[in-house]
């Protein structure tokens, strides 16, 4: 049993080697429906306690530790490598190898954008999401944990709503997340505009 080769990625995913999907934790999973599936459940737990239950200081959020974390808790109970930094090449992002040297320049320069208001709030949470993506942090699941990320900002930084990205999963493929990948295309050009109306969407 496991996860079938074919995958049926949709514009935007990352696809996993073959070495990734061993790291899955639920060797009954077959299927994307199945897997996507047990993916929002765990996320949906690391969302209330992100969001909900807890509440989190400025310098407790932009470490890297706290970014890791959140990324576990959104995929821990399906993947065994949750948590931690990609160490493969992908076809987005930079270099594996410098992958926690560019977090730790972003997080500090979110820092220099919030003790500065060099952007709205709004746009800060955006730029942070957006570079992390950028970056690509992780095996898979940046594009979740970046958009949960954002919210956290919002929430507990900025004390103001999180965003509702489209009122839309944006797993699967749909107008919502084409409109959302038009955006982000349009974001790694330097223009937020459209990425920040989508995320209050």
């Amino acid at each position: 049993m496991g996860l079938k080769d074919d995958m049926g990625y949709v514009t935007g995913q990352t696809p996993l080697s073959e070495e990734e999907m061993e790291g899955l934790l639920i060797p009954t999973i077959t299927t994307r429906e199945e897997l996507d599936e047990f993916e929002q459940l765990n996320i949906q737990k690391a969302v209330e306690y992100y969001l909900i239950r807890r509440k989190f200081k400025t310098d407790k959020i932009l470490t890297e530790d706290f970014i890791m974390g959140v990324h576990k808790k959104m995929l821990s109970d399906v993947w065994a490598w949750a948590g931690q930094f990609r160490q493969s090449e992908k076809t987005i992002g930079i270099s594996w190898h410098q992958v926690p040297i560019r977090l730790r320049q972003l997080l500090g320069d979110c820092r220099f954008w919030i003790e500065n208001s060099t952007y709205s709030e709004e746009e800060i949470a955006i730029r942070f999401k957006h570079e992390m993506v950028a970056i690509h942090l992780f095996t898979n699941g940046n594009g979740r944990h970046s958009r949960l990320m954002a919210d956290i900002v919002m929430k507990h930084i900025f004390k103001k709503p999180k965003f509702t990205w489209g009122r839309n999963n944006l797993i699967n493929k749909s107008e919502v997340r084409d409109t959302y990948i038009k955006a982000l295309k349009k974001a790694d050009n330097g223009d937020l505009k459209d990425l920040i109306a989508f995320a209050r969407s």
